[in-house]
């Protein structure tokens, strides 16, 4: 049996969802164990249930998903208000408000890679460089080349097999970046996202300013990160497994939205199963059938409760195009819902419909077999995607 790491993602296998049971994390902590889809729904959007930090195999690893002043992992008053304060710059409404600028860069990779001509890395001319276009109009970070910023994303979420004194140098270089960024925000603010984070930091109080580094540093390479990951690991799956929906997906842009839905369901960015987040119960709760009492561990498999045949088709990947049966448990839920989410189904609508309306005859010299893989710490996708057309 190959490797976890060596499978593509569109092909990986879960655990049929289950009544819940004992397990026991890395650490060695006994915890339950939930993987049916109602009751992972209801544990990641109940307040009950906090994030609780437990000690991991690799701990001390130099990357910002890592770093103890990383709020992700968090839920104290402060992480929630710098949330809220994302969420706002993230909203449906916002992002149908950057939804032309993001087809005009769309549009603008599409011209340079035509003019290229085939043979072309799809990496290297469009999955790399549309998510950093985005991000740094976002957060108003124009005067840091693509090369810098694809260097600073690689280390910050570097896995087990970077080596760790480069991995510290890039993460010291970026994090003198943010801080300079930062003071310049403060002294003179735009209408960019990190202006208002600044802002809304100051007038809060409580933030100290490494958790306010990290989160603005996660930001600027975690969504390049995470939408260059979702992109190529669409396109491997289409354009190698499923080319019969190639025309389609380009002439049909509502068809293309709900194809878009599927992608987002069905391939996680990386192996789920490495990196459970284990939740604490602070109050007694009852959960498909059993008492969780207060101070008891939780972790939940949103990848299995996501094919669970209750709540979604036996079949996911037969029908691409239809609407799906549920939502989504793949950006998580409650306090700690992806903020990007809607961001990131913007980028791949506008990715995988432009690309394949420009060129319809886009084929893949490359098969997900053969395919070499980036490996981080969180996301797994093509090194190069050779195609043609």
């Amino acid at each position: 049996m190959p490797p976890t790491d060596t499978v593509p993602l569109h092909r990986l296998t879960f655990a049929r969802p289950a009544p819940p049971r004992r397990t026991t994390l890395p650490d060695g902590t006994t915890a339950w164990l939930f993987t049916r889809y109602t009751d992972v729904r209801r544990i990641i959007n109940h307040a009950t249930f906090h994030r609780v930090l437990l000690p991991a195999p690799g701990a001390g690893t130099t990357n910002l998903v890592d770093a103890p002043d990383s709020l992700t992992k968090k839920d104290d008053d402060q992480h929630l208000r710098l949330r809220r304060t994302v969420q706002r710059s993230f909203s449906p409404r916002a992002i149908a408000r950057m939804t032309p600028w993001v087809s005009t860069v769309v549009d603008q990779l599409l011209d340079a890679l035509v003019d290229h001509g085939p043979p072309a890395d799809l990496v290297t001319h469009y999955t790399q460089s549309l998510p950093i276009a985005v991000m740094s109009r976002l957060t108003g970070v124009h005067d840091v080349s693509d090369a810098r910023l694809r260097h600073w994303a690689e280390h910050a979420f570097a896995g087990a097999t970077t080596d760790r004194a480069e991995a510290a140098d890039a993460t010291r270089e970026f994090t003198d970046f943010t801080v300079n960024l930062l003071a310049e925000r403060r002294r003179t603010p735009g209408p960019d996202m990190i202006s208002s984070l600044v802002q809304a930091a100051d007038v809060e109080g409580g933030i100290t300013e490494p958790q306010l580094v990290n989160l603005v540093s996660t930001l600027i390479v975690g969504g390049h990160d995470t939408a260059m990951t979702m992109l190529g690991n669409s396109l491997l799956y289409l354009l190698d497994e499923r080319p019969e929906v190639w025309a389609r997906l380009g002439s049909d842009e509502a068809a293309a939205g709900l194809l878009t839905d599927r992608m987002l369901h069905l391939i996680p960015p990386g192996d789920p199963d490495e990196h459970p987040n284990p939740l604490r119960a602070t109050e007694d709760i009852d959960v498909g059938g059993i008492t969780i009492r207060a101070g008891e561990i939780v972790v939940v498999d949103r990848a299995a409760a996501n094919r669970d045949p209750a709540a979604f088709s036996d079949d996911p990947f037969s029908d691409l195009f239809a609407p799906l049966e549920s939502p989504t448990l793949a950006f998580g839920g409650g306090r700690h819902y992806c903020p990007g989410t809607w961001l990131a189904h913007a980028e791949l609508h506008l990715g995988l419909h432009r690309l394949a309306a420009r060129i319809p005859g886009l084929r893949l010299t490359t098969s997900a077999d053969t395919v070499e893989w980036r490996l981080g710490t969180i996301t797994r996708s093509p090194l190069h995607l050779p195609a043609t057309w």
